[in-house]
């Protein structure tokens, strides 16, 4: 097999060659699969996050490819597998049957006084279940080439089938969870696969032993009684709370210490954008005042792989159909990739 890297040299401008950042690699030399899915059928607020993926890997050309954490990071090779424009189409047609149902929900139509409600929530939830196959076999394909995985969204329901995939693999694994929401909603809206049902639906997954939740602030009652009543499963680190424990003097690095301490060997990083400060991502598909800067999260992140925790996977989710957003959601891609593959040294 060639070497990819021969005549590739990392300080020049980027080659739009159709993989991220320009880098060199291939599918078969790649280590590190990114998996891209344009999807955002049950979005409950702002749509956009569809159009991602695309504007990841454009804003992706922009980066400069040294990292301070791993400055030859990059060189462990990664590739973003690319999607059909049939997703795309796809996703628009179950959009559309989701909004009915969602606009309807919101002037106070009962789905069960609506056999059309019903047929509507039925097909979505079929698609749904269809884009799930879909991930799971992308991911399951790649893990079992010996590489690892990762999933670039589109709204947060995305990585389910990425979480089924490496619990085919792994027995005991834990998620580290970055949002301003729970997701821990009960087929949200009718939706059983709803963007705000993703960490519900990975509770049903008995190899996800732990879930550890950060810069959570905005919550129903029904998600932190789940979250109480858990036996310490679940384990939610409300903004507000960290936020006041700063105040107090506690270091932002001894909170990230005690929240690394609640994950098991094994660790999967959810990142959904709406954990951060609004400002960093401003069209995400659910904006929430507060949350967390992004070195901040990358402290977290910093400690998990000092810890020696291995993280086997990750997902970044919720990124909006803007310029801006796309930039801060290319970094922290490439940063997570980085991240992954220094902690299996």
């Amino acid at each position: 097999m060639n070497n990819p890297l021969e005549n590739y040299n990392p300080n020049d401008i980027a080659v739009d060659n159709g993989n991220f950042m320009g880098l060199p690699f291939t599918y078969e030399t790649a280590k590190l699969i990114i998996i891209s899915v344009p999807w955002e059928a049950t979005v409950s607020y702002h749509q956009g996050t569809a159009q991602a993926p695309q504007q990841i890997l454009d804003a992706s050309l922009q980066i400069d490819l040294f990292d301070f954490d791993y400055p030859d990071g990059w060189q462990q090779g990664i590739f973003l597998k690319g999607y059909a424009q049939e997703m795309l189409e796809s996703n628009e047609y179950y959009r559309e049957q989701a909004t009915k149902v969602i606009e309807n929900l919101a002037i106070g139509i009962k789905v069960e006084n609506s056999q059309d409600l019903r047929d509507s929530i039925f097909i979505v939830n079929h698609g749904s279940k269809l884009l799930n196959e879909y991930v799971f076999k992308h991911c399951e394909t790649a893990l079992n080439l010996g590489k690892k995985i990762a999933v670039i969204g589109g709204d947060h329901s995305v990585p389910l089938g990425c979480f089924q995939a490496l619990s085919s693999k792994y027995n005991d694994f834990g998620i580290l969870h970055i949002d301003a929401h729970a997701d821990l909603r009960n087929a949200y809206e009718g939706f059983e696969f709803s963007h705000a049902s993703i960490m519900f639906n990975a509770m049903k997954i008995p190899q996800i032993t732990k879930l550890v939740q950060v810069g959570l602030r905005d919550i129903c009652h029904e998600e932190v009684q789940m979250i109480n009543e858990s036996n310490n499963r679940i384990i939610a680190y409300y903004d507000a709370q960290i936020k006041q424990q700063l105040y107090a003097g506690k270091s932002w690095l001894e909170q990230c210490q005690e929240i690394v301490s609640n994950l098991p060997e094994k660790v999967y990083i959810s990142f959904d954008v709406d954990g951060l400060d609004p400002k960093l991502c401003p069209h995400t598909g659910t904006p929430v005042p507060g949350g967390l800067e992004l070195e901040q999260v990358y402290c977290l992140f910093r400690e998990v792989v000092k810890s020696g925790r291995e993280i086997i996977g990750f997902d970044v989710c919720e990124v909006g159909d803007d310029e801006w957003d796309a930039n801060v959601g290319a970094r922290i891609t490439y940063k997570l990739a980085n991240f992954l593959h220094l902690s299996t040294y």
